[in-house]
């Protein structure tokens, strides 16, 4: 008993392992049907330009083929037709030679021996195209007629041997009257052929005109289907990769894979530029994390600085109210307290403004307002500004548009700004930020301006590009302004400079107002529709 027990469960088991198994292939099976990319989208099979390359290539070497069959078969006929027509022209040509020698030969002007040789070529003519006659007629007929009409002619020259009597006058005219049936006959038989091979000749030529027009035809559509290939499958979808090359040069983010995916060549290359986009985007952003925490480090003495005056300021009043506790009434106490409490907060919020900026955070494009923007960041640099002993003139147009971008991303830009002018400016100086709106419409503008000695034109041109920096070693990673302009492109602007020697330089920032966010590079249009 335990031993059938024991074989019932390996067999429980062992069918288990098989159900198992085979539902795993049917779940595989189902999914490779499906063909699900990795977010969900379905994968649409289509032939891929190779496999068109493929096709168009056997499609043009059948139909060349079979253009050249129909053509060649065609010109046969033709041919075979036009040595029909020259057949019959010959065959009406010998035989009424025939006719007029032995009509002359009647009539006494000539000899037969003329007679007999026209009707000797003829006759041999019939014999060595016998098969061609055979096309059109039967030929055995007219054989035995050529061959009755030469006995004719030699029982006529019998005849002429004799001397003249009723009887003989009687089998000349017999035998005349025969030779006229037998020509009329001959003479038929070519009229029937020459009408049949013109005939034949005239169904040949309009087979070969519509096999022609066929062909044209064929190639004509067969020429579509390249241009079908070269405009929509190739030159249009290279056209969208320039366009969305052309994005790119500009900063913008846009989402280069189409709603409907395919399974070709192009359907890879869109994959592996959004892939490389991807990794681009990620680089970027470590870059500007980095870029952001040496901002962060720049502030630190500032923020030290800051947070000075509040630490004393608990530090003074915890000693007098631990010292002169019991000499102070309750209301004295409750005051020190709450002066504790508003120096702490004060410390926190300058801990907590440094904080928000250098946390990393995923980037948010909504819609905000530039004036608030410039106004914290200038909050932000507020202790720097203080530490450095230079003054910062805000000016706000009133009534601005709003902006869709990262506040964040746009906080370090001007932060960014704001330090380079504080590093060119003397102790004591100033630097001027006017927001207002941009001589272009739909665009609002943020200028921020230093008048230290300005930028050299040799470096000019150089200012924008990634790791090149005129700080010393060790103040400076030059990548500041490089990443600043991959900002601010993301965001649809663009930023400029201008500067004049020993007069200051200017940084323009132009944003485009929400009225236009397709311009804007956060709302990931894509670049493109199906392939």
């Amino acid at each position: 008993m335990m031993l059938f027990q024991n074989c019932l469960d390996k067999w429980y088991n062992c069918a288990l392992k098989r159900l198992k198994t085979l539902l795993d292939k049917k779940i595989e099976k189902i999914e490779s049907q499906n063909n699900l990319t990795g977010d969900g989208t379905s994968i649409t099979q289509r032939f891929t330009v190779r496999s068109h390359i493929y096709m168009v290539f056997v499609i043009s070497v059948i139909l060349s083929c079979a253009i050249t069959a129909a053509l060649g078969v065609t010109v046969y006929l033709i041919t075979r037709d036009m040595k029909y027509v020259n057949l019959a022209n010959t065959y009406i040509l010998l035989s009424n030679k025939a006719m007029f020698h032995e009509r002359n030969f009647v009539a006494g002007w000539e000899d037969i021996k003329e007679s007999k040789e026209s009707i000797k070529a003829f006759e041999m003519v019939v014999f060595e195209r016998y098969n061609d006659f055979g096309n059109f007629f039967d030929n055995s007929r007219l054989i035995s007629n050529i061959e009755k009409y030469g006995r004719l002619l030699d029982d006529l020259t019998e005849i002429n041997t004799f001397p003249p009597s009723e009887q003989t006058n009687a089998k000349v005219v017999k035998i005349r009257n025969e030779l006229h049936q037998l020509s009329d006959e001959i003479s038929n038989y070519g009229k029937l052929f020459s009408e049949r091979t013109g005939h034949t000749m005239r169904k040949d030529m309009f087979l070969f005109k519509i096999v022609f027009v066929l062909a044209t035809f064929f190639l004509f559509l067969f020429m579509l289907f390249i241009v079908h290939l070269l405009i929509y499958r190739v030159l249009r979808t290279m056209s969208r990769i320039v366009q969305y090359a052309k994005h790119l040069s500009t900063g913008q983010q846009i989402k280069f894979m189409p709603g409907k995916v395919y399974q070709d060549e192009f359907s890879d290359l869109a994959s592996a530029l959004e892939q490389m986009m991807k990794e681009f985007d990620r680089q970027q952003n470590i870059i500007s994390q980095s870029h952001k925490l040496r901002a962060v480090g720049t502030l630190t003495a500032g923020v030290a600085h800051e947070l000075n005056n509040p630490i004393n300021n608990i530090t003074l009043t915890a000693h007098m109210l631990l010292e002169d506790y019991h000499d102070l009434d309750e209301d004295e106490r409750l005051d020190m307290i709450k002066d504790l409490i508003d120096e702490a907060d004060r410390s926190r919020t300058i801990v907590r403004n440094l904080l928000d900026f250098a946390r990393e955070s995923e980037s948010i494009m909504e819609p905000i307002g530039i004036s608030d923007v410039v106004t914290e960041t200038l909050k932000l640099a507020g202790n720097q500004l203080k530490l450095n002993g230079v003054h910062a003139d805000l000016t706000i147009a009133p009534n601005l548009p709003r902006i869709h971008g990262d506040r964040q991303q746009l906080e370090q830009v001007f932060l960014n700004l704001i330090l380079n002018a504080l590093d060119v400016t003397l102790k004591g100086g100033q630097i001027r930020i006017d927001v207002e709106r941009g001589d272009e419409p739909n665009f609002v503008v943020v200028k921020v301006a230093d008048f230290g000695n300005g930028i050299p034109d040799h470096i000019l041109h150089h200012i924008f590009d990634p790791f090149f920096t005129t700080k010393s070693k060790g103040k400076g990673t030059g990548l500041g302004l490089s990443v600043s302009q991959g900002i601010i492109a993301k965001h649809g602007g663009q930023i400029t400079v201008s500067t004049k020697q020993k007069r200051g330089t200017t940084f323009t920032v132009k944003l485009p107002i929400t009225t236009i966010p397709a311009d804007i590079g956060g709302n990931m249009e894509s670049a493109h529709g199906a392939f």
